[in-house]
């Protein structure tokens, strides 16, 4: 069976002959560590990008079978960007500098990770229309309608998964907004707060409905194309949602069904969602409304697992993720650990395990190598 058919299988609860070795990506500072190291190139890791023809090769040289994270879509943020510049200068090297979204983030020398947010351009009524309603508008730009021909005509001979991105509802309003901003506008002009989301949604059905008309110009449905459906989010962490449920599901449900509809109308019935933290309790709106996939389940400090998940929604909810990444930094005796552990959450069916995240800067190559030869000998 091709990798695409076994996921397809493994999501049915129906027979595959084997459990896919899947990734989520790595950090860019990791695959810099691991050039260094020897094992890749510099021409390797450049442009190793989720889903390309070399972030493959390195996943095929470490024993994966494909990138979870392979997708295509419309783009669904702000067009044009805003002009990157650097805002401020401080003595000690550091800057203020705003990004393509418009936010302002401290910017320290010799840092890694998620920057400090120290402002923002969308505060207001003022700041919308002036400055990022004017950027979420449909157009021809926003979509390589060749690539999606291309796409389509060659689905049949694909043996890897192919995801049709459908943006975000409301992890790219918390990005422009920050979380303060954004909680606080639900209170000080809801009507503001419900136009954006609409706006924003409205923006991503327009994309996947042209991609999903383009592709079925070629193939029969967009089902024959695509194996699934795919949201990103971001909107929780170590304890709990960034957002209230009740509003969630107020707010944001009817635009997921919207979109989820339109997926299973043409073919797609697996729709997965990818949060980090601890979503629990969003799970609910977005089983109702159509989302029916986990990702990537960080099992993080507080011992994220899909098992719960799967006993509390039955087998309506699939999983992807779960796996602790953090073992590839240690040692063998924890690889096998880690796995023995989610022996009992595959047999539960519709879950297949996943480094949890992009593997950081301390994974070891090696470990890697041995994570996914354990992995295919233990899940035959």
């Amino acid at each position: 069976m091709t990798q695409r058919e076994c996921l397809g299988a493994l999501f049915h609860y129906g027979n595959y002959d084997h459990l896919p070795v899947v990734h989520f990506g790595w950090w860019d500072e990791l695959l810099q560590k691991w050039r260094d190291e020897g094992h890749l190139t510099s021409d390797e890791i450049n442009g190793a990008w989720d889903g390309s023809e070399k972030d493959r090769a390195i996943g095929r040289k470490l024993g994966f079978d494909f990138n979870y994270y392979t997708t295509f879509g419309a783009g669904g943020g702000l067009m044009p960007a805003f002009e990157s510049k650097v805002i401020k200068e401080l003595p000690d090297g550091s800057k203020h500098v705003m990004g393509g979204d418009g936010v302002i983030v401290l910017s320290k020398p010799g840092t890694q990770g998620i920057p400090s947010e120290i402002g923002h351009s969308l505060v207001d009524r003022k700041s919308w229309e002036d400055l990022y309603l004017p950027k979420l508008q449909w157009n021809e730009q926003r979509l390589d309608e060749d690539r999606v021909r291309r796409i389509a005509r060659e689905a049949k001979e694909r043996a890897e998964p192919l995801g049709l991105h459908l943006g975000s509802l409301f992890g790219n309003i918390r990005n422009w907004m920050g979380i303060e901003g954004v909680s606080y506008l639900y209170s000080d002009d809801e009507d503001l707060y419900d136009e954006i989301i609409r706006v924003n949604a409205e923006l991503q059905y327009r994309g996947a409905e042209k991609v999903i008309s383009i592709a079925e110009s070629v193939a029969p449905s967009a089902g024959d194309v695509f194996d699934f459906g795919h949201f990103w989010e971001d909107i929780a962490f170590r304890n709990g949602p960034l957002v209230s449920p009740a509003i969630f599901y107020e707010k944001l449900g009817p635009h997921y069904k919207r979109l989820c509809d339109l997926c299973r109308n043409h073919g797609i019935d697996i729709v997965s969602l990818d949060c980090d933290g601890d979503p629990a309790a969003l799970i609910p709106t977005w089983l109702e409304n159509g989302v029916n996939t986990m990702f990537p389940i960080e099992v993080g400090v507080w011992g994220g697992s899909f098992a719960p998940w799967r006993e509390r929604h039955g087998k309506d909810l699939r999983g992807v993720g779960g796996m602790d990444k953090h073992v590839l930094a240690s040692d063998r005796a924890a690889i096998d650990r880690e796995i023995e552990r989610l022996k009992p959450i595959v047999e539960l069916g519709g879950y297949l395990p996943c480094p949890d995240h992009r593997l950081p800067p301390n994974t070891i190559w090696e470990n890697v190598q041995y994570y996914c030869d354990k992995f295919r000998e233990t899940f035959k």
